[in-house]
């Protein structure tokens, strides 16, 4: 009785030191985002990444795949072992915009594809103009287009049917004025245009603008937040300048349906540990990110009431994908 005692012991002993811990990460983990390098997204995930490295003791790799406005990543996420190893890094568009402007298009479904483990900050969506735009606010750029629609009324985004082309469509709507969009393959490439000026607005993530604002390359003159920004408190929103357009766009962090509920439990304790990290805080805030740092749960709730809100608007928009 006392050898068959040792035997089951020294047995669970060794299975345990064969075992990884249940919902811990064994393999590099890969986190791809839909958008290239440079951008907000880019950057906040190799932040992130690196953090949760550090917070899971395993490799955290990024993996750009860039195309079709972020769609290809979700594709990609969505055809993945769910084992935790791929995740998926995204802002609000792909999982809240897309299904209602890419209607029987898109080819994966936000909430049967995949699982939320942690959303991880809001944002700002900002409209800025070239500096030959003779404009500093709302008002006095309507009143331009007007004067000349043929000539001035050329705007860009990084991408079409996005949040910030969407933005865009609601403003020209609200402010009765036809804008003509010019998409982008990419946020750089857009910026580049505004710069040179060969397109008069860009309507974008106001971190990606501010690097041409700080240059004197192109001016901000309004953000979609109900508040002013942290980077910009200068810059006044559409709803302060009588549009009532307000947008609380996010970054969050998915992973494939079907992936075990300790493994993501795992990952969302080590994400939100990183997004609530002090040094990682700063960073975001430097970017003009909104830390948040919620879990599965209520990114889910996130999720689900953001695609009830942009439905109805984006269908009465009468906005078609090119």
């Amino acid at each position: 009785m006392v050898k068959s005692f040792w035997s089951k012991l020294l047995t669970t002993i060794l299975i345990g030191i064969q075992s990884p811990l249940i919902g811990a990460q064994t393999g590099p983990i890969k986190i791809i985002v839909g958008y290239p390098p440079g951008a907000t997204s880019d950057l906040l995930t190799r932040i992130l990444a690196e953090a949760m490295s550090k917070q899971l003791n395993v490799p955290v790799l990024v993996e750009n795949k860039p195309g079709a406005a972020g769609q290809l990543s979700n594709l990609a996420v969505k055809a993945a072992a769910p084992d935790g190893n791929t995740l998926m890094m995204t802002p609000v568009a792909t999982m809240s915009i897309f299904p209602h402007s890419y209607a029987g298009q898109i080819k994966y479904d936000p909430i049967k594809d995949f699982v939320p483990i942690a959303h991880l900050s809001n944002f700002q969506i900002g409209l800025g103009l070239a500096n030959k735009v003779p404009a500093n606010n709302l008002k006095d750029y309507v009143a331009w287009v007007k004067s000349n629609p043929m000539q001035n009324s050329f705007y860009g985004s990084a991408a079409s049917g996005s949040l910030p082309h969407f933005m865009a469509v609601m403003f020209a709507k609200s402010a009765g004025i036809n804008l003509e969009h010019v998409p982008y393959k990419g946020t750089a490439s857009a910026m580049q245009a505004l710069a040179a000026g060969e397109i008069s607005a860009l309507s974008t993530v106001a971190a990606d603008i501010q690097s041409l604002v700080d240059a004197k390359k192109a001016k901000l003159i309004a953000v979609a937040g109900e508040k002013r920004s942290i980077r910009f408190p200068d810059v006044p929103t559409f709803k302060e300048q009588g549009y009532d357009l307000v947008a609380n766009p996010w970054y969050a962090l998915f992973a494939p349906a079907g992936t075990p509920s300790a493994i993501v439990n795992n990952l969302a304790k080590a994400a939100m540990d990183s997004i609530n990290d002090p040094v990682v805080q700063k960073k975001l805030i430097d970017m003009e990110l909104e830390p948040t740092g919620f879990g599965p749960e209520k990114l889910g709730q996130i999720l689900k009431a953001d695609l009830e809100k942009w439905g109805p608007p984006i269908r009465e928009s009468g906005f078609k994908p090119q």
